[in-house]
């Protein structure tokens, strides 16, 4: 299986959704990412971090709040949110970035 640092440095976009179980928006936002994959399918690659499993990966992206949404190009931050995004602005930020 591949690293984190493995995926985000892909050349393709990842959508890393750092979230917790215990968090309401998260749930909110899960239904949200599966439909952005059935949009942009292999465009881009969708990974969920649940923070309290990997508090190390959620500190070095400063991650205070969850749902916060980054979006990785070859291992660089183009973007990021925290909070609910829409499916369309995700798809848009996405193929902006493809």
């Amino acid at each position: 299986m591949a690293t984190f640092s493995e995926i985000i440095n892909s050349d393709k976009p990842v959508l890393v959704d750092f979230f917790a179980t215990w968090c309401g928006p998260c749930k909110m936002q899960a239904p949200i990412l599966d439909q952005l994959k059935q949009r942009v399918g292999d465009a881009a690659t969708i990974i969920k971090v649940d923070v309290d499993k990997n508090p190390a990966a959620a500190n070095a992206y400063q991650v205070q709040g969850v749902p916060t949404l980054i979006l990785f190009k070859q291992g660089k931050i183009v973007w990021r949110q925290s909070g609910v995004v829409p499916v369309a602005n995700l798809e848009q930020i996405v193929r902006q970035n493809a």
